[in-house]
């Protein structure tokens, strides 16, 4: 896995490339947040867009500038499938994307490939409170599970727990039915949080240092790595928040820190030892 800056992970494993939220502008670079709000980029991106391995498939958490961007749009293949929330699979294919796939929460989709196999589920997100998420795009958080002898879908093999599991949070704040996720999935490998605390008109719409921590407690991942808090001036809560609030709550040892472009390993074992120490 790299991170690429923000939400953007470039997740490879055996035949798969996986992108997630895509977003590709160089600092400076203005996106749009709707109801005719922006956002202007302060960092790079680690990878320009003509170094970024094709993907086979693209997860995207919601249709927010700041998640896929024009650059983006302009490079990715048009048949590139997209997972994605309903309310922005409207918007792909009206751009002219052909395999964007919506997933409701708990849906899945399922791909093969060389003896690996690759599951997808949609978790349960919330871009703010109440009062405003009905005014905040849909959002989707992920569960990708992975299999290197990908087992027949369905069959005793399913049963089997998959190498590597991986819980992308997608923009959201804390609420409960987060707590699903553990009843659903067991044990989480690695766990990217979008945290940043963004606030719109007062409330707060992205998870900041405090909830990022209730996250952790709540699902007990191996590793836990916070992402998309410091590539847009949206963000109220700082890295340095988060890893005082990580440290208060003994958790250092369960967290890694990325700069873009950092790696990070994702062959079975790895998050596991890690964890371990």
């Amino acid at each position: 896995m790299q991170f690429i800056g923000n939400a953007t992970l470039l997740i490879r494993y055996g035949p798969f490339t996986v992108l997630t939220d895509p977003n590709l502008i160089h600092r400076g670079g203005e996106v749009t947040l709707g109801y005719g709000l922006t956002a202007t980029r302060t960092t790079d991106p680690a990878l320009d867009a003509e170094q970024v391995p094709r993907p086979d498939l693209v997860i995207l958490s919601h249709d927010h500038g700041d998640h896929f961007d024009a650059v983006a749009a302009d490079w990715l293949d048009p048949g590139v499938p997209i997972l994605t929330a309903p309310a922005a699979a409207a918007s792909l294919e009206e751009r002219g994307f052909r395999d964007v796939r919506p997933l409701r929460t708990w849906a899945s989709a399922e791909f093969v490939r060389g003896g690996v196999r690759l599951r997808v589920t949609a978790a349960p997100a919330r871009h703010g409170p109440a009062p405003i998420a009905a005014a905040m795009p849909e959002v989707m958080g992920s569960i990708l599970e992975l299999w290197a002898d990908a087992p027949a879908a369905g069959g005793a093999d399913d049963r089997l727990p998959p190498d590597v599991r991986i819980y992308l949070s997608g923009d959201t704040v804390f609420h409960d039915e987060l707590a699903q996720l553990r009843d659903r999935f067991g044990e989480v490998d690695l766990a990217f949080l979008h945290l940043g605390g963004m606030r719109l008109m007062g409330m707060q719409v992205t998870m900041d240092a405090g909830q990022g921590v209730q996250l952790i407690n709540l699902l007990q991942p191996r590793l836990s790595i916070p992402i998309h808090y410091n590539d847009y001036g949206t963000s109220s809560s700082t890295l340095a928040e988060f890893v005082a609030a990580v440290n208060e709550a003994g958790l250092a040892e369960r967290v890694r820190y990325l700069r873009h472009g950092d790696t990070w390993p994702l062959w079975p074992g790895v998050a596991r030892a890690a964890a371990a120490g």
